[in-house]
């Protein structure tokens, strides 16, 4: 796991070791379930805890492991109205999608946001009550976003498939 630098007909690139069966077993035991002691999470991958405190902590340190949250229901906190919200920019360069992506950090509705490829630049969720606050979202908030030339909205009927793990 360890990233280490070769350099490659004159490219430095990086390289990062394989992860072994067991810490493989721990980041699926933990995408189930990120509550389990470590003496938990151990009896689930066949070893004893030290072990796997230390693996534990070694995919925390090298980055496998970004945070640990709670899943929390959209619906019951009245934030269950999801639109994806492709934008396009008017013009763009380093400047402003630094400056975009600034202002994007700071809006809580938008939980998602992806720089895409295609007819659009940016791609983002937005969480809301319902459509009114939608209305007033783009109205003011992105709406005050000098370099936007365009919005698409695309407001989501029902929920088919939702995972927050990684498969592999």
């Amino acid at each position: 796991m360890r990233k280490t630098i070769i350099k490659q007909n004159n490219i430095l690139m990086p390289t990062f070791e394989k992860l072994d069966k067991v810490d493989l077993q721990i980041l699926h035991t933990l995408q189930e379930n990120a509550r389990l002691t470590t003496k938990e999470l151990a009896a689930r991958v066949s070893l004893s805890s030290t072990p796997v405190f230390e693996r534990l902590k070694r995919l925390e340190n090298n980055g496998y492991i970004k945070k640990y949250i709670a899943v929390l229901d959209a619906e019951k906190l009245h934030q269950g109205f999801i639109v994806f919200c492709n934008v396009k920019m008017s013009r763009i360069n380093s400047e402003i999608s630094s400056d975009f992506t600034r202002v994007i950090k700071e809006i809580p509705q938008v939980t998602e946001c992806y720089n895409i490829s295609g007819s659009y630049d940016y791609l983002m969720k937005i969480h809301a009550p319902d459509m009114k606050y939608y209305k007033d979202f783009i109205l003011n908030v992105l709406g005050n976003i000098d370099y936007l030339s365009s919005i698409e909205s695309v407001f989501v009927m029902d929920e088919i498939k939702h995972e927050y793990g990684i498969h592999f």
